[in-house]
């Protein structure tokens, strides 16, 4: 789909759903994607969120694409040896434990900056990443006493799966809003429109674009 045609139906969405469009945000997924067909498929459209799921190929295409103006999100497991790769990065989605956020102090500190972060909840399924939703506030309290800035929460719901998505996505949104926490990132090419509905500002969406 064309970037403007997805913009597009990414306002219809909130509007359908009561929500100010301006308060939903895409991030393009750039994983795997070569810098032509970023540029082709996203830039020529405006100056988007990134998001890239390994350290090594985010430092490449940060070498590449040098525009100030790109907002560059991680999306993929948080490696403590990977860490040293997202100095740029202005958010980090996949915070799921106290030794992460330890780290990434430590780094922070080299760097002289801090990149955002969210935690990840876990969503059920057992091979899935993330922080099990009756952990959060104590990952949220120590994270912040180490002086990183948690801006809110990420989830990925069952692949294929609507009500159980639908659940993931209302508990995620329910947890977000009682921790008093501002950005939420839910939805993919397959389900962002009821992540949508549920409360997303955050989209995160690849194939649709790419594809």
């Amino acid at each position: 789909m064309q970037l403007p045609l997805l913009l597009k139906d990414i306002e219809r969405c909130a509007v359908e759903s009561g929500r100010d469009p301006a308060t939903v945000h895409l991030i393009a997924v750039s994983k795997g994607q070569p810098i032509s067909a970023i540029q082709e498929k996203v830039l020529q459209f405006g100056h988007f969120r990134l998001a890239e799921n390994r350290g090594q190929e985010l430092r490449d295409k940060l070498k590449e694409l040098t525009d100030p103006r790109l907002e560059w999100h991680f999306i993929g497991p948080l490696q403590s040896n990977k860490i040293k790769y997202l100095s740029q990065v202005h958010l980090i989605h996949t915070l799921e434990h106290a030794e992460q956020a330890t780290d990434l102090a430590r780094y922070a500190e080299k760097w002289g900056r801090a990149p955002k972060l969210l935690i990840q909840v876990h969503n059920g399924e057992v091979q899935k990443h993330g922080c099990p939703a009756e952990e959060v506030p104590a990952l949220l309290k120590t994270t912040r006493e180490l002086g990183l800035e948690v801006e809110g929460l990420m989830v990925m719901a069952p692949y294929h799966q609507p009500e159980a998505a639908r659940q993931v996505f209302h508990g995620v949104a329910a947890l977000n809003a009682k921790l008093d926490l501002r950005e939420l990132s839910m939805g993919m090419s397959d389900d962002y429109p009821l992540a949508i509905e549920t409360g997303a500002t955050l989209i995160r969406i690849g194939s649709a674009i790419f594809l």
